[in-house]
Order: C-alpha cells, then sequence, then structure tokens
C-alpha cells in the first residue's frame, strides 16, 4: 500500500489443500480484532492427478468458494487483502492457468508461497495468540499436503522446516479405499518418520520446553481424546495410541464411532492422526497443546506489518545484501539514481509511483549479491539466488519479479522473462527494469561524484535520456557505454537516443 489512510477492514485468505480458510478483522488504534470467519472444505490437494494437474472438477469446486469469498471482500480496497496458495498450489503444474481463474473470482491477488515462509507465517498467527514468556516453543501445524514444524521464543521463529507430508495426501497415500487395518497404519507412521529423520537432531526434545499444534487436524484429535477421556488437556502419546486403536478397531472411515467428527473431516482424520502419532515418536513430545491462532492470523498480522510500515521482507532484503557481501554505498548511490528516473517513467508503467519504488529499492540493493559466487555473468547468479532463496515475507511471485529486474540491470535486456510475471507487473516490471539498468551503467566507474540531473523518456518501444551541454563530451566513457547500451536495447526491440 501506499503513503494513504489504513483501511478500515483487513482480510486473508488461506488457499490450503484441505480447506480454503478467510478471515476479517477490523482495524482498530492499530491492533487488529477478528470480525468474521469462513472456511470451506474443498480438498484441493485430492484434485492433484499423478501427473500433479488439478481436476476441472476440483478447480471449478475452489473457483465457487472463492467467488463466495469474493463477495465478502468486493469493496475492500487493494492492499488490505492478503491471499495465499500453499502445498498444492507450490507442486500443481497447471497453478498458473488455476491462478488467473482464482484471482477473478476472489476479486485479489493471490501470491504462493514456500513451505518455510507458509512455517513462518504459521508461528506468527501462533505466537501472537500465546503469552510471551521467553520459553522456547516448538509448533506444528499439518495441511492437507505438507506439515511445517517450527521452534521459536516469542514472535521470534528460529527453526523453520516444511515436510512433504499432509492429513489429504497421507490418507490418500495410505487409506485412500477407506479400510483402516494395523499394516496401512504402520505403514503410514513409517512413511511419517522417514520424513521426520531429517528433523530429528533439530527438533527433537530438548531443544524446546513446550510444543503447540496449530490447525483443524490437531484441533480434532484434541477434541477427540478430552472426548472420550483418554486425555485430560491436549494431546499426549498415550490419548494418541488409544485412538489410533479405535481407528483400526473400526476398521473402515465410514464405521468411525466419534459423534463430535465432522462427515468432511473423516475421510482425512487417519493420516492426520499417523503423523501427529509419528511427530509425537521421533520428537520424543510428551504433551502437546493446541492453540487457536494459524497461517491465516499470521498472514494478518504480517499484512499489519506492512500497512505500518514495519515490513519483514525490507528487513530480508537488508540480511540476504550483508550475507553476500554488497558494496551498501555503491547500492544507495545506484538507487538513488534509480528512483530518480523511475519518477521520471512510473506514469507509462500504469501503477503508483510508490509501489513500484520498493521494487526498485530491492532489485537496487540485491543487484550485485552474484558478485560472491562469480563476476562473470554476476547479474543471472544475483537473479538465481534472489529466485530461488527462502526470503521471509516474500511470496514466490514476489521473488520471480525482484529477480527479473535484477536479471535485466545489465547485458542482454530478456523482453521473454518480462511477459512471464503476472499483472500488473508483465508490463510495468519494464520500465523499472531500465530505471535500474541505466543507473548501474551510469555508476559504472562507481566515482562517488554526483551525477548532474538527467531527463528522461520512455514510450511503447522508445528511449531517451538528455544529459546537461558538453557532459558526455566530459565522459566519453560513459558515451561509450551508453553506445554499447543501445546496441542491446536494439536486440530486444527497444531504440535508445541520448545526448
Amino acid at each position: 500500500m501506499s503513503n494513504q489512510t489504513p483501511p478500515e477492514l483487513v482480510a486473508a485468505i488461506d488457499l490450503g489443500s484441505n480447506s480454503f480458510h478467510m478471515i476479517v478483522a477490523s482495524l482498530r488504534k492499530g491492533e487488529l480484532v477478528i470480525v468474521d470467519r469462513l472456511r470451506e472444505m474443498v480438498r484441493l490437494g485430492g484434485g492433484l492427478t499423478p501427473n500433479r494437474s488439478l481436476t476441472i472438477e476440483a478447480q471449478q469446486k475452489a473457483i465457487d468458494c472463492l467467488q463466495r469469498f469474493g463477495q465478502r471482500l468486493r469493496d475492500m480496497p487493494p492492499g488490505s487483502v492478503r491471499a495465499v496458495g500453499t502445498n498444492t498450489l507450490r507442486i500443481a503444474r497447471n497453478a498458473d492457468a488455476f491462478l488467473e481463474l482464482a484471482e477473478r473470482a476472489l476479486g485479489h491477488p493471490i501470491e504462493v508461497i514456500a513451505g518455510i515462509e507458509e512455517a513462518r507465517l504459521i508461528y506468527q498467527g501462533v505466537a501472537h495468540s500465546l503469552a510471551t514468556d521467553g520459553q522456547r516453543r516448538l509448533v506444528m501445524d499439518i495441511g492437507g499436503g505438507s506439515t511445517e514444524y517450527i521452534i521459536g521464543v516469542d514472535k521470534t521463529p528460529l527453526q523453520k522446516e516444511s515436510t512433504h507430508m499432509g492429513c489429504v495426501s497421507m490418507s490418500l497415500s495410505h487409506f485412500g479405499d477407506g479400510k483402516l487395518t494395523p499394516k496401512r497404519m504402520k505403514r503410514a507412521v513409517i512413511a511419517a518418520q522417514m520424513e521426520l529423520e531429517p528433523l530429528q537432531h533439530t527438533f527433537r526434545h530438548g531443544a524446546w520446553n513446550e510444543a503447540v499444534g496449530a490447525s483443524g487436524t490437531l484441533r480434532t484429535v484434541e477434541k477427540l481424546l478430552m472426548a472420550h477421556g483418554w486425555s485430560k488437556d491436549g494431546i499426549t502419546l498415550d490419548g494418541l495410541g488409544k485412538l489410533v486403536d479405535a481407528l483400526l478397531a473400526a476398521g473402515h472411515i465410514d464405521k468411525l464411532p466419534f459423534a463430535e467428527l465432522s462427515l468432511d473431516r473423516k475421510p482425512i482424520l487417519p493420516g492426520g492422526v499417523a503423523i501427529i502419532y509419528a511427530t509425537f515418536k521421533s520428537l520424543g513430545i510428551p504433551h502437546m497443546k493446541v492453540a487457536d491462532g494459524a497461517l491465516r492470523e499470521g498472514l494478518l498480522y504480517d499484512l499489519l506489518g506492512r500497512i505500518k510500515h514495519e515490513d519483514v521482507r525490507a528487513r530480508t532484503v537488508n540480511a540476504l545484501a550483508a550475507r553476500y557481501h554488497v558494496d551498501g554505498e555503491h547500492a544507495a548511490r545506484v538507487r538513488q539514481t534509480a528512483r530518480d528516473f523511475w519518477s521520471q517513467v512510473a506514469a507509462s508503467a500504469g501503477i503508483v509511483r510508490e509501489a513500484g519504488e520498493q521494487w526498485l529499492d530491492w532489485a537496487a540493493e540485491l543487484h550485485e549479491i552474484g558478485l560472491d559466487i562469480a563476476h562473470s555473468g554476476y547479474h543471472k547468479h544475483s537473479a538465481y539466488i534472489v529466485e530461488n532463496a527462502d526470503l521471509p515475507g516474500f511470496s514466490r511471485q514476489d521473488q520471480k519479479l525482484v529477480a527479473t529486474i535484477v536479471r535485466a540491470h545489465r547485458r542482454k535486456f530478456p523482453q521473454k522473462l518480462f511477459k512471464e510475471l503476472v499483472a500488473p507487473w508483465n508490463t510495468a516490471a519494464r520500465p523499472i527494469a531500465l530505471a535500474l539498468r541505466l543507473s548501474v551503467l551510469l555508476h559504472r566507474s562507481r566515482n562517488i561524484a554526483k551525477l548532474p540531473h538527467i531527463r528522461i523518456d520512455l514510450t511503447d518501444k522508445h528511449l531517451s535520456l538528455r544529459f546537461p551541454a558538453g557532459w558526455l563530451d566530459e565522459h566519453p566513457l560513459t558515451a561509450a557505454d551508453l553506445e554499447r547500451e543501445a546496441e542491446y536495447l536494439k536486440a530486444a526491440g527497444e531504440t535508445l537516443d541520448y545526448s
């Protein structure tokens, strides 16, 4: 959001592999007050074919849900709603085509977040629902297609992991026809323990003081244990053992004797129980309480931070620049000149100037991180790191946008990469990249001397620069660089004139 009045309402939507959740909150004196919650069991993960494509039926069910959510959000301004997709949309081959339809139905952008980013947001949601007591806690969240584990203190996550197992995927793999047998349960538990094996050293009991569960599967299991007297408070290993015995005694999902269990939760309960049981055994968990907060609450608090200009992404960029030993003074000079250029051409991009400026700032700060790998082709190394690293606060679309701007800052101008970005960045990123590109060129000498005011004009395929009279004659190397730059842009279908 740009520098405007904060919205009265904000909303977060979690497009999970099992359920879609929406939460709406009022901003009162800078604090969040929940005013509405909606949840629909969409089971998007169950609509993945063996070749990892979403079926037409699964897509339509999701679109219908998002249209209903969209009716509630229709009057909310841009920047007041954050919607994210998780594991199923991370792996679906046709996710991009689905997202176009989904965004149209919802009326707001949808981001796909990496598993580690999902873990960070889950922890934020849980941490805000618990007391600040300085204790190290393990947080576990079971989704439809992934399970996240986080160790943190108060509001700060310290260790984050996302595994490729969830209540939907595990249930489909081991209990797809509804039959519940000791052999199937044993295979499911072993499969979960294999996923957990690399995490045992970091997440085992002793690295934390208390264990906390989040989301529907863990809440359901806690409710079943307490309703049947298998636990007095929270989830215990002994209680889990009795729940497993009850599942196996039933023999089939349709015969489960739990009045407290909803019909839509029955088919995915066995897979979820197997994951929890394996986690307790592998990590040595004696007891787990279940918190109210989860991913959607984490999204709301993250959105609140952005509205308050406390964006975690800015801290992430600073940390990444420091990690790769960026020359901060040079990056600042490049950023300032690029900002000046962007302010002159932003109108041609069709977006608010401040909206493009933050992406330009981050790209300017990170454009040289690839130098820590190799000078040759460093812009490609920089772009690869930005696109593929785990960057807290950034969605996959965010990272691809910054990576594209970084990739385009020198040598070949990659028009094709801009077309692959989501709207409006498939057109708006080009002038941002050109602003950075020209700034980098003009600061190539790394001289601390201040540049004169340079006028820039940008149309669809034409770029012109106007320098003070005689300046280029006094700087022949810059003139030579501009001549070569004109050739690079010409190869990309652009024209550059300067004088």
